[in-house]
């Protein structure tokens, strides 16, 4: 009867892959995808979490975790390290995060047991359900989506940076979430960029939903924050040095919107009594030089014309950044001096002659 039950799963597992397109030329945990090269990395040297970290195990206690059933951990801590105990189930965090910045610390059991999924098997899960793999790809090999440092089943990592079994190895993964809408549809995948043992794996990874055994699984709505949880695959893996920093949240990046400047409009003749070679002085080694185009004023710079907005006869400012140009009038109403302001950068100029 389990025999039975076992393959009816399996079949609809199989059944669900194939019904739903994934994003990738290869079928999840495909053997004949390629593996990704070996790299040697450096020792991992344990280092003190950030002043604005949230520590999560400092190897002394599981105070901030549960089981994943919601009561006590059951997994061992000894010698400043916590080790997954076969049997006992994940754990997770007792808090929920979003967007973080996660560094985690894991030793492989040394000697080494099992090959493939089977060998130091465990994993870190954002949000519960965003998986990137922890396993022992020290000289030995999975499906490339299984290996250590994958998102599980579906991006390998870009390269194999493992260390030996029973050395201390890093992860550190920076996570942003997914965005949905109220009405449940996403509106932004959940992306991943991950460093093992200071080696890019994972760069800016994003996501097809959340990752699953055997199976593509699209987005489903969830809460904007949910625990941390590291996984039991029955083997003693260890943990050390985990700690995160709750990032905040981003705005879509674009072109800013230019400054609603009220514009003095000048006749050509008067602007071309700004056009010309501005020289610097009072120690200033800094020259500028302006130029008109029709009815515009431009300051050249860069091999560039920089758009300025002329606010008055004594003050013009530029369109698109903080910075602004003043100058002093002769009788004729001809410049002679000139100040170029940004930030907290000045630089005066007289006009050559």
């Amino acid at each position: 009867m389990i025999r039975h039950s076992l393959i009816v799963s399996l079949g609809l597992l199989a059944w669900a892959s194939v019904s739903a397109q994934t994003p990738s030329q290869w079928k999840i945990h495909d053997m004949e995808r390629p593996r990704p090269r070996e790299v040697q990395p450096a020792p991992v040297v344990q280092q003190p979490p950030p002043s604005d970290a949230i520590v999560l195990f400092d190897g002394t206690d599981l105070d901030e975790w549960v089981s994943a059933r919601g009561d006590a951990p059951g997994w061992a801590v000894r010698d400043g390290f916590m080790e997954a105990v076969p049997g006992k189930g994940a754990i997770e965090t007792k808090r929920s995060f979003g967007d973080v910045q996660l560094h985690i610390e894991f030793a492989m059991p040394d000697p080494p047991e099992g090959v493939g999924q089977g060998r130091g098997n465990s994993g870190v899960k954002l949000m519960r359900r965003y998986e990137v793999q922890v396993l022992d790809s020290y000289k030995d090999h999975t499906y490339a989506d299984g290996q250590a440092g994958a998102i599980y089943g579906q991006s390998p990592p870009l390269v194999n940076a493992s260390l030996p079994p029973g050395e201390w190895q890093s992860f550190d993964i920076f996570f942003r979430r997914p965005r949905f809408a109220p009405d449940g549809s996403l509106v932004k995948a959940a992306r991943i960029t991950v460093l093992h043992n200071g080696v890019l794996i994972q760069d800016n990874h994003e996501l097809w939903g959340p990752t699953q055994w055997l199976q593509y699984r699209d987005w489903g709505a969830h809460e904007d924050r949910l625990p941390l949880s590291l996984q039991d695959h029955a083997n003693p893996v260890r943990f050390r040095n985990i700690w995160l920093r709750e990032l905040e949240e981003t705005t879509p990046l674009g072109p800013p919107e230019p400054p609603a400047y009220e514009v003095t409009h000048m006749a050509p003749e008067v602007l071309d009594r700004y056009v010309g070679r501005y020289e610097g002085i009072e120690g200033s080694r800094v020259g500028f030089e302006l130029a008109r185009e029709g009815d515009r004023i431009y300051l050249k710079g860069g091999g560039r014309m920089l758009d300025i907005v002329t606010t008055s006869p004594e003050e013009f400012r530029m369109r698109w950044a903080d910075a602004r140009l003043e100058f002093t009038l002769g009788a004729d109403g001809v410049p002679t001096k000139m100040e170029f302001y940004v930030g907290r950068s000045r630089f005066p100029t007289a006009k050559a002659r």
